[in-house]
């Protein structure tokens, strides 16, 4: 009698072993329907305009405010005033969709390692004429899929030491439009609408 209570306990463990795991497994498929989820955008915009003219009230710097697109919002607006790197730089972002982003930092006093850092890993493919100058246009010696960030890379040396990096990931048209509102900034005149 003790080998069959034997064998009877331990196909009983195996049976108690297979019922919790089905009952943790529904437990969870339970959980997983029955809770909430958000799926709105958890970058939030911000006031980039009254950000980057408060920055340029503060330094004296230069700073322009440029005017996005339509449907197009800014996630990041930042003065940096002590980076790492020891050049004063302005930076911004800006969001058209959910797979368009556009972004610019402007350096102040930026010296040629600045410079070279910020392109060591791209190289020179053409240029973009707008008004009052032109931009040099630089892709990433590396493919990415889906393109980073700073694969396509536009820059603009217009006073002395000072630049615009423009970066992202949006379509050709749509850097035109943010390289000719800079250009109308930094040229001193009236940006376009």
């Amino acid at each position: 009698m003790s080998d069959s209570a034997a064998r009877h306990r331990a196909r009983q463990t195996v049976i108690n072993l297979v019922l919790a795991l089905g009952a943790s497994i529904g437990l969870l498929v339970v959980l997983v329907l029955i809770v909430p989820r958000d799926d709105s955008n958890r970058i939030k915009p911000i006031d980039y305009a009254s950000i980057s003219q408060e920055a340029q009230a503060d330094t004296k710097l230069g700073i322009f405010t440029i005017t996005p697109p339509e449907n197009w919002w800014s996630n990041n607006a930042v003065f940096n005033e002590t980076p790492a790197d020891t050049v004063k730089n302005f930076t911004a972002g800006f969001v058209g969709s959910d797979t368009k982003y556009i972004g610019y930092t402007q350096a102040f006093d930026a010296n040629p390692t600045w410079l070279a850092l910020n392109l060591s890993t791209m190289t020179i493919t053409g240029e973009l004429k707008t008004n009052h100058y032109t931009w040099q246009i630089y892709k990433s010696i590396e493919a990415h899929n889906p393109p980073k960030t700073k694969d396509y890379m536009m820059v603009l040396n217009y006073k002395d030491q000072n630049y615009v990096l423009l970066y992202g990931v949006a379509d050709t048209t749509e850097f035109e439009y943010f390289a000719k509102a800079i250009d109308k900034k930094v040229s001193g005149g009236t940006e376009i609408e």
